[in-house]
């Protein structure tokens, strides 16, 4: 909106030269003076039966010189109030609003308490007509700065705006229906009738109880069933801990009985799966019905105790099942994230997710957020949490609207949660619902919040839960609403005594969809999964017409000369030497997966490319800049090839793709690191998901984490993907690291991903070296027999009884010392690779072991000493005797100076020969 303060003061002359310049041409004006000036026509129209009369001492619009100063005085306020209110409104149920300096009082805009009983045709504007000022102010105040303030003048889309100022001066002041009530009662019921049971039989146990915010369940419910009307069928959420037992057991329908059972640890965990995880962190899914007899899926995911790290999680669920399931309809998808006020505005995911919202590759139609916002951050107060005037002032970076509103008015919250639900249906853009409530007891149940907020907690203490205060305003408002009030508090008080009298609950009843009967059909792995791997191979003529298809450029397409000219060298490879170099192999994986109709979704930071100008998947016109997948034409049936050149974050990035891959077993889904070591921003992604959800929540995921490792000389940033950190992570089979050395391994790795009967993610660190060294290019043979070999062989070996020395390696260290070995002609030094570190291949070292019986073994490493994979093998290949052989041990991970660099890399390797 525009602040029109710069005119109180001005000649009248010049509102008349605008409103000559509207009358002639409405287009030439502001929109906000259209508005004015149409609502300030029709009141003048209709009150003196013409517009713009002449007369003395007056505008050409009929009016004093005087009044029309008065009269845009009110303009301005009005809008004031639409933009501003929200700075008064009484959204804060506890204590006093702070002053934001609103300046909405009437010597801002050049009225005095002289005008209130003047009439303004200004009135017209909010529906009042010509009406006195004191009607005016009372009404924006009732509308702006009640128990619900917006923001939303940020906005750019007058048809946002509009839309918005319609439902809070229309829509929001509607009253709602009886059987609303009685629903919304019922909800609130559940809610604080859940907190209490738990407070009286499970005292002093930690629940993040959401007592002080209880409002969230009604409002919940109201944005599934109206999301329900508008044609959703399927909503995800993610949380953290407050208040999530809550929504589990009266939003999603499980049983207090699965509760109870959590609660008295009485859950049998399953023992091949691991140790499982604490109630408050669990996730949960169900079908349930609305009041209108719709069917609608709620799933909320696991959330571990990084509270905002699911929320790229959930989106990314959610983009996955409307590929998957809606054919990318996502009206049909509602994601929904519960935020704590603390949390969003202190964790910087939070901002990544919401630049995220409208970009191609991680659209998912608009997001739901709700904050419960507790004014406290464990024991933190909001005036010691952020600069903001608001915690969800993120909002405003992607013109998303935000509804402040009082918890203790519950059905304020709810209507919000209805007009919320319909905006993103209508506009697909995220909205903000900020409820302003309360925590009414510490950061968990065991503590005592008096110790940092002694003032505060007395007056929490003293303070109605909101269903009290709803019951006492229905009771209050007459017979009809007295009635609903009297009957559901008999069934609050039955209903939990039958909770303590532990009367058991149904779980309601669930129907798999498509992608939950894919996971089904899958397993759990077992240790005899990991001795071999499968057959990944492909026929000759498959891997003829394939490749075929990806070297094809339309006709009438003009790729750029350069890229042609790399695409004909790797045509001629194939052709005259039976070669595929590592981006075609690469790209032949994606290709036969696609055509057995599965999906493949790759992103990261320029992978249409490349990140090093390798894969070229996606090629670009160099006459208009047209974009053509080489992978778009591999058959009529064939699964969809979804790449994207991601925004500039990692954490936010690779939990959006962690969360796409757990929502379908049957799409490959692929995130690729510009460097390995740009997984470091991404960590908390790793360490609570990535590596664990398996064992703590049951989550299988085939992501494929793609994080190039090896020290080139580009210093400490660019050489290490901290490769130890996932090997100190790895148990329980939880994960695949792989680092392949030439293009069929990685073929077969890829590969193997989908063609396992359970899913595990593999980490591969292969550097940027292989991706054009001549030494990595594989044979036609290689993939059209057999499939991913954990270890490989030295090749230049044929005498095995020769061999007085094994130097075992993996990645670029094998071509560093292999090219020594052969320049050399060292017959009696073996090369050995460790294509997979992990699940580590015990046999088939064991075999070589034996093949090269004698010879003294030594591992090579190029990280210094405290890093690498050094410590996991001196720790799980305890059954060989062998040296190590590495940099010396370092604080960082590696030079930043090329000379001593390479100076480092020679002393590793003459050690190696020479040792």
């Amino acid at each position: 909106m525009k602040d029109f303060s710069f005119v109180t003061n001005s000649h009248p002359a010049y509102i008349e030269s605008l409103y000559n310049a509207y009358r002639e041409d409405p287009a030439s004006v502001d929109p906000e003076w259209i508005k004015f000036f149409e609502g300030f026509d029709f009141a003048v129209s209709n009150a003196n039966g013409k517009a713009g009369a002449a007369a003395t001492g007056t505008t050409a619009l009929g009016v004093s010189n005087e009044q029309l100063t008065k009269e845009l005085g009110v303009y301005r306020l009005i809008q004031a109030y639409r933009k501003k209110g929200h700075l008064i409104a009484k959204t804060n149920p506890i204590r006093e609003r702070k002053d934001r300096h609103a300046n909405l009082d009437l010597a801002h805009f050049g009225l005095t308490d002289a005008d209130l009983k003047t009439e303004f045709f200004a009135g017209q504007i909010v529906g009042l007509g010509k009406a006195p000022l004191e009607k005016i102010v009372q009404h924006v105040k009732e509308i702006y700065a009640g128990k619900v303030g917006i923001e939303f003048t940020y906005i750019n889309d007058l048809k946002k705006i509009e839309w918005l100022q319609k439902e809070m001066e229309t829509t929001l002041r509607k009253p709602l229906a009886a059987d609303q009530k009685k629903r919304v009662l019922t909800k609130l019921n559940q809610g604080v009738m859940f907190e209490q049971f738990l407070h009286t039989k499970y005292i002093g146990q930690k629940r993040f109880s959401l007592e002080g915010g209880e409002t969230t369940i009604p409002a919940l419910d109201a944005m599934i069933n109206t999301a329900a009307e508008y044609g959703v069928k399927e909503a995800v959420i993610g949380m953290a801990h407050r208040g999530r037992l809550n929504v589990l057991a009266n939003i999603l329908g499980k049983t207090y009985e699965q509760i109870f059972s959590e609660f008295e640890g009485t859950a049998v965990p399953d023992t091949t799966m691991g140790s499982g995880d604490v109630k408050y962190h669990l996730g949960f899914r169900a079908s349930i019905q609305t009041p209108a007899g719709k069917e609608v899926n709620v799933q909320l995911t696991p959330n571990p105790s990084h509270l905002e790290v699911v929320d790229p999680v959930v989106v990314g669920f959610a983009r996955s099942k409307a590929d998957v399931i809606y054919n990318s309809d996502y009206d049909q998808i509602l994601p929904i994230l519960l935020h704590g006020d603390a949390a969003i505005a202190g964790q910087g995911v939070v901002y990544e997710v919401a630049q995220m919202s409208k970009l191609r590759g991680y659209y998912t139609g608009g997001t739901m957020h709700f904050v419960i916002n507790n004014q406290i951050g464990f024991t933190t107060d909001f005036e010691d949490a952020r600069s903001s005037d608001y915690c969800t002032s993120v909002a405003s970076i992607v013109q998303a609207p935000v509804f402040h509103v009082n918890g203790d008015d519950v059905e304020a919250t709810v209507k919000v949660a209805e007009i919320a639900t319909r905006y993103r249906q209508e506009f697909n853009s995220d909205i903000y619902i900020d409820m302003v409530c309360y925590r009414k007891h510490g950061h968990n149940e065991g503590d005592d919040p008096k110790f940092t907020q002694p003032k505060l907690y007395e007056a929490i203490e003293k303070h109605p839960n909101p269903r009290e205060i709803y019951s006492r305003e229905l009771i209050a408002n007459g017979d009809v609403d007295a009635a609903i009030a009297q009957e559901m508090e008999k069934a609050f008080w039955k209903d939990l005594q039958e909770r303590l009298d532990n009367v058991k609950q149904h779980p309601l009843p669930y129907k798999y969809q498509a992608p939950e009967v894919w996971w089904q059909e899958l397993r759990k792995s077992t240790s005899e999964d990991f001795v071999k791997s499968p057959d990944t191979a492909i026929s000759k003529a498959d891997l003829d017409k394939l490749f075929a298809d990806i070297m094809a450029i339309p006709e009438g397409f003009k790729t750029l000369r350069k890229v042609d000219k790399l695409l004909k060298d790797k045509q001629k490879l194939f052709a005259e030497q039976g070669l595929l170099d590592w981006a075609s192999g690469e790209l032949l994986a994606y290709a036969s997966i696609l055509q057995s109709g599965k999906d493949v979704r790759l992103s990261g930071q320029d992978v249409k490319r490349g990140t090093f100008s390798h894969r070229h998947a996606v090629l670009r016109s160099e006459e208009n800049d047209e974009e053509y997948s080489r992978l778009s034409r591999i058959g009529d049936n064939q699964g969809k090839f979804r790449i994207y050149n991601s925004l500039l974050s990692e954490f936010a990035v690779l939990g959006f793709e962690y969360g796409y891959s757990i929502a379908t077993p049957n799409a490959l889904t692929i995130w690729e690191a510009q460097f390995g070591d740009f997984m470091n921003g991404a960590q908390t992604l790793i360490d609570q998901f990535i590596t664990s959800a398996e064992t703590k929540w049951q989550k299988q995921s085939g992501l494929v984490m793609l994080l190039p490792h090896g020290y080139e000389g580009q210093g400490p940033e660019h050489s290490s993907a901290r490769l130890e950190r996932f090997l100190q992570q790895c148990a329980e089979y939880n994960i695949f690291i792989t680092n392949c050395t030439t293009s069929a391994s990685f073929f077969h790795a890829l590969r193997r991903q989908l063609a396992l009967p359970f899913r595990k993610p593999m980490i591969n660190f292969s550097p940027k070296a292989n991706l054009r060294h001549v030494r990595s290019y594989s044979p036609v043979t290689d993939f059209t027999q057999g499939g991913f070999k954990e270890v490989l062989d030295d090749p230049f070996i044929t005498e095995p009884a020769r061999v007085k020395k094994v130097l075992l390696c993996t990645g670029k260290m094998y071509f560093d010392l292999s090219e020594k070995q052969m320049k050399e002609d060292r017959k009696d030094v073996a090369v050995v690779r460790l294509e997979q570190l992990y699940p580590l291949p015990i046999a088939q070292l064991e075999a070589i072991q034996q093949k090269y019986k004698g010879a003294t073994w030594f591992w090579v490493q190029e990280e210094p000493l405290n890093m690498g994979a050094a410590g996991f093998l001196q720790m799980n290949l305890k059954q060989f005797n062998y040296g190590v052989i590495s940099r010396n041990p370092s604080a960082a991970t590696a030079t930043g100076y090329g000379k001593v660099h390479a100076q480092e890399q020679q002393e590793i390797i003459d050690t190696a020969f020479n040792i």
